[in-house]
Order: C-alpha cells, then sequence, then structure tokens
C-alpha cells in the first residue's frame, strides 16, 4: 500500500478546463450566499 503513494506526479503538467465547468461554477458561486448570524456562519443556494 506504501508503495501507492511513493510515485511523484509531473508538476509542469498544464490543465485546461473545460468551458462548461468554468461556467458552472461560476453559476455556482454567483448563486452561493453566506449568512453571518451571532458568529454563525449559513450557507444558502439561490437557484
Amino acid at each position: 500500500m506504501a508503495k501507492l503513494y511513493s510515485n511523484c506526479t509531473p508538476k509542469s503538467q498544464n490543465l485546461q478546463p473545460k468551458d462548461e465547468t468554468i461556467k458552472h461554477l461560476l453559476d455556482y458561486s454567483k448563486a452561493l450566499s453566506v449568512i453571518c448570524y451571532n458568529k454563525l456562519k449559513f450557507e444558502a443556494l439561490l437557484n
């Protein structure tokens, strides 16, 4: 099991996300609302 985690991953790999992934993340961040109430934080997804 230890050998599974010993391999180094290439660090110079350029990752290009798909346009639909970026759109999904932007839409999610626009709909997310964080409400602070008495030192508590509530996250609400406004659809």
